[in-house]
């Protein structure tokens, strides 16, 4: 599989690689504080000797590791990636922990590595996580898993919504523990309010803004809303 990289440079304080893992050619992300050069992985879901390979390159201060939800694309390297480095797991929500504790056999299902992964801390709506002199704030989105959260960077009008939103589509919920109404409901309450002008990296495929979204998705669009 080719591991494909994409750096964004237009943000100011907040800078973010995107490092395409797994099968399932999951965007694991390296977001890290332009002053400090301290970083957090967030949804390292496997390849982690890809990860650690460009963090390095970029002479990054590992810090933590963030968990949008408990898929195994997004969490099955985290437990080895914090064993590696020695660092905190921080999320997703205490509702996605069924999910976490079964990352083994997902992998033995799927013919990938993985390891149960058990966060040293759960993180809920209106918690804050730092990366540097950075913050993110949490935002608890249920729908494709009921522990799903996204992080939010309000000076860098950035989100980082794992599975909850993509370019055109919106997550699967047929998973065990999925809600199709409560994700279009977190859609609608949470992601929009942010404002037209955020930009996002979702879990899978290429990045986009709320706006087009709320233009353009087949799913979440103000028209298909009525909103």
């Amino acid at each position: 599989m080719k591991i494909q990289y994409q750096k964004l440079k237009y943000m100011s304080h907040l800078k973010t690689i995107i490092v395409q893992v797994t099968p399932f050619i999951q965007n694991a992300s390296i977001v890290y504080c332009a002053e400090t050069k301290k970083c957090a992985f967030v949804d390292p879901g496997g390849d982690i000797e890809i990860i650690l390979e460009k963090a390095k390159q970029e002479d990054l201060i590992p810090e933590k590791i963030l968990l949008t939800h408990g898929h195994i694309d997004h969490a099955g390297g985290a437990n080895e990636l914090a064993k590696i480095l020695n660092l905190e797991i921080e999320g997703p929500h205490l509702a996605d922990k069924f999910l976490l504790d079964d990352l083994q056999r997902q992998g033995e299902m799927f013919g990938m590595l993985a390891q149960n992964c058990a966060p040293h801390k759960w993180l809920d709506e209106g918690d804050q996580v730092t990366v540097g002199n950075q913050i993110l704030k949490v935002y608890f989105c249920p729908g494709h898993t009921p522990g799903h959260i996204i992080f939010y960077s309000q000076e860098n009008k950035l989100a980082i919504v794992g599975d909850v939103l993509f370019q055109g589509s919106i997550g699967r919920t047929d998973l065990p523990g999925g809600n199709h109404q409560q994700l279009i409901d977190s859609i609608k309450d949470k992601l929009w309010p942010l404002g037209h002008d955020v930009n996002f990296i979702p879990g899978h495929g290429p990045m986009s803004s709320f706006g087009q979204e709320r233009k353009s998705n087949a799913f979440v669009s103000d028209a298909m809303l009525n909103i």
